[in-house]
């Protein structure tokens, strides 16, 4: 017997509380997505500016840190490995949350932004190993276009003001969650080369402290700081990508509230952290990886080399149809239905915007091309270019329904009562109507005051201006 299809709406209405914390989690990124703008910008300029290219380059190449553990690496290999992994913490502490409190714990929600994500995953892929073959090119970078950059994806909204509605949103967020999850085990298992087993088993070891250290309730940044560094350290020496000991982390953290907590650790936690995430480690990861050569030369290149192009198609196309095609595959076999006030090419459009990969696609691409320099500078722009591609693509359809989704967003945040919650929440509390009805009957009651005041000032004109004769003027 086949398993009994689900019927229900895609993309429906968030309950408040998931509503309440996609707005606030999207806030944050939105901020750090227009910090990353303006640190690509920064990037490109720097290391294009005819004088400061040299200074650039020494920035990035410079050496500092204790040689005698290993850790003597360049201020762009800290950004990547260093700065990266408080991303990921933050990355892990959102996968851990939607796992036990959001869309991913309800196996039915969550079945669409996790097909979404795994085919906006393999069809990138696939577009790359084809056009690369294609062209004799290499097939290491088949992974670089398969991630997705939020922060830059809402960075893009922002700039653009299309009010997407929350569900999109959420999606968007959610989608990108699932992403990172698999572009971290893409980095683990297919980017490790050699392992220290010592050093990887002290990183065990000190996780295994991390979470006994949680279980039992101790607090204090001045244990759980030096711990993780003590973890990431020896991760990083490991051989395993050193970003992985942030999600680790990040997933040991309880994200679920016992009865009397307004939030979990993990929660606040996030909230403490996602402002150094989005506001100076992706920055400056940005800052250092996204400085390659825009000259004619080099841009003809992006389009013209297998590897290049693979990653060009794989962001522009691949996502757009591996996203669009997972969702839609999760509406024809689970019999889930569109909500009525969107359109596919809504979702087209949203899914265009899943085509815009930096922070991941970037530090993929040095991995990929390790010790290639020429070609991890090509593979940055084909990154950059791809983007940017699919950021104006994205743009031109969401404006063409901008005016609609301001319609709906503008439903969602309604407030006529004044409760602080959005009236499409209270459709169902009679003590919304009641608090309605009160406003409505002071209107009223407004209204009919200055009906009876206009009425009183009509009659004594026409009384005060009779004439002597006839009732004409005087």
């Amino acid at each position: 017997m086949t398993a009994p299809r689900t019927t229900g709406k895609l993309f429906g209405r968030l309950s408040l509380p998931e509503r309440t914390y996609v707005a606030d989690a999207l806030r944050a990124e939105t901020v750090g997505g227009v910090l990353l703008l303006v640190a690509a910008i920064a990037a490109l300029a720097w290391a294009n500016i005819p004088g400061l290219r040299d200074g650039y380059e020494s920035v990035s190449h410079f050496h500092l840190g204790p040689g005698a553990i290993g850790l003597n690496l360049s201020v762009a290999h800290w950004a990547a490995d260093g700065l990266l992994a408080i991303f990921f913490f933050v990355a892990g502490i959102e996968l851990k949350r939607e796992l036990v409190a959001g869309d991913l714990k309800d196996p039915r929600a969550a079945a669409l932004p996790v097909a979404a994500a795994l085919c906006g995953m393999a069809a990138p892929a696939l577009v790359y190993t084809l056009t690369s073959s294609a062209g004799g090119g290499s097939l290491a970078g088949w992974a670089v276009p398969t991630a997705t950059d939020i922060a830059f994806a809402l960075a893009v909204l922002a700039v653009i003001g299309t009010s997407l509605p929350s569900a999109l949103r959420a999606f968007l967020l959610t989608l990108a969650v699932v992403d990172d999850l698999f572009a971290i085990l893409i980095i683990a298992v297919f980017f490790t080369e050699s392992l220290d087993f010592a050093a990887l088993g002290g990183a065990v070891a000190g996780l295994a402290v991390f979470w006994l250290l949680l279980r039992t309730g101790v607090r204090g940044w001045y244990v759980y700081v030096p711990l993780g560094l003590v973890i990431w350290a020896l991760m990083y020496n490991s051989g395993v990508h050193a970003t992985i000991a942030g999600v680790a982390m990040g997933l040991m953290l309880r994200c679920h509230r016992h009865e009397g907590e307004e939030h979990s650790p993990g929660e606040r936690i996030e909230h403490l952290v996602r402002p150094l995430s989005a506001g100076l480690a992706v920055p400056l990861f940005a800052l250092f990886s996204a400085g390659v050569s825009l000259s004619g030369e080099a841009m003809a290149d992006v389009f013209t080399k297998p590897e290049t192009l693979g990653v060009l198609l794989g962001l522009v196309v691949g996502k757009t149809v591996g996203v669009f095609g997972g969702t839609w595959l999760t509406a024809r076999f689970t019999r889930a239905s569109l909500s009525d006030d969107l359109s596919w090419p809504d979702v087209f459009a949203v899914a265009t915007l899943a085509g815009i990969g930096f922070t991941v696609s970037l530090l993929i691409g040095e991995l990929a091309f390790e010790g290639e320099a020429t070609m991890t500078e090509e593979v940055k722009a084909a990154v950059l270019t791809g983007s940017l591609v699919a950021a104006v693509l994205a743009t031109v359809l969401l404006k063409i329904r901008n005016a609609k989704y301001r319609a709906l967003y503008e439903a969602e945040e309604r407030d006529d009562d004044h409760s602080g919650v959005p009236d499409v929440y209270e459709e169902d509390d009679p003590a919304y109507h009641l608090r309605m009805a009160a406003i409505h009957e002071e209107k009223a009651a407004e209204h009919r005051r200055i009906a009876r005041e206009k009425e009183r000032a009509r009659l004594a004109e026409v009384s005060g201006g009779a004439g002597e004769e006839g009732g004409r003027p005087a």
